[in-house]
């Protein structure tokens, strides 16, 4: 990795573009799995950039695990089994990216609500249940709800017993939080949205408790599908103000360097 990149456009995201740049050598391999990436102060002068850059790029790989530092010798190529999911922060502030995560969460909510449906215990129920009150509480103190929004799903996804699928949702949850924000901020605006996003609630609650995977699934999917079209049907003040500094945030602070 000797030559020149190519000339980074000056903003407010140099290292995110930093790290593309790098990450797209390291597919190409330059350099390979286990060999040193070039100095700091040799990407300082390969990118014309400032160390803080470089040192956030660099930060932002070894977060996603496609380097690691090694006391003494310098940051190198992992050796990983697996390319690790990324995405690009780039496209994260935007009404259509919200959207497209919404979506990703339709596809797997639907089935946890399913399998919670078939899997779920008393006491797991009761956590439900509980999350539900404590969304409640939270709306009706005056705040979002988006943390306790956060918590009533992951009580359904641990009622589906399938660690796999725990394990991946609890994985994108660092990204799907952010929309959750966006999506209870817009929701929050209006009582009417409020009040459709409790009663869907209630209705995926119920069909859990109902044991009926086919009821579970119709109403997680639909809640998901309401979601979008809030989204959607959102004040274009909404996007002009607090949504476009909420979606600025969708990725996590370690991914979005």
């Amino acid at each position: 990795m000797t030559q020149r990149f190519q000339s980074i456009t000056p903003g407010v995201h140099l290292s995110e573009q930093v790290a593309e740049a790098l990450s797209a050598e390291i597919r190409a391999g330059r350099p390979a799995a286990g060999e040193k990436l070039p100095t700091e102060a040799a990407l300082v002068e390969q990118f014309a950039v400032s160390r803080t850059v470089v040192r956030e790029a660099v930060s932002r790989l070894k977060s996603l695990g496609v380097v690691e530092s090694r006391q003494g010798s310098g940051v190198f190529v992992r050796q990983a089994a697996f390319a690790p999911l990324n995405f690009d922060s780039r496209s994260s502030a935007s009404m259509q990216a919200v959207i497209q995560m919404v979506e990703v969460r339709r596809a797997l909510e639907a089935e946890v609500a399913a399998l919670a449906a078939l899997r779920r215990s008393a006491d797991q129920l009761r956590d439900i249940r509980q999350a539900m009150d404590a969304l409640d509480e939270a709306v009706r103190t005056g705040g979002d709800g988006a943390e306790e929004d956060v918590n009533y799903h992951r009580a359904i996804a641990g009622a589906a017993q399938n660690p796999f699928l725990i394990s991946t949702l609890d994985y994108l949850r660092q990204f799907l939080r952010g929309v959750t924000r966006v999506t209870r901020a817009n929701e929050a605006r209006r009582a009417d949205f409020a009040g459709q996003v409790r009663d869907e609630h209630e209705a995926i609650t119920r069909a859990i408790e109902a044991g009926d995977a086919l009821l579970a699934r119709q109403a997680a999917t639909r809640h998901m599908d309401n979601a979008i079209e809030r989204i959607r049907h959102a004040d274009p003040a909404f996007w002009e103000q607090e949504g476009v500094q909420l979606a600025s945030a969708l990725l996590p602070a370690s991914a979005a360097r």
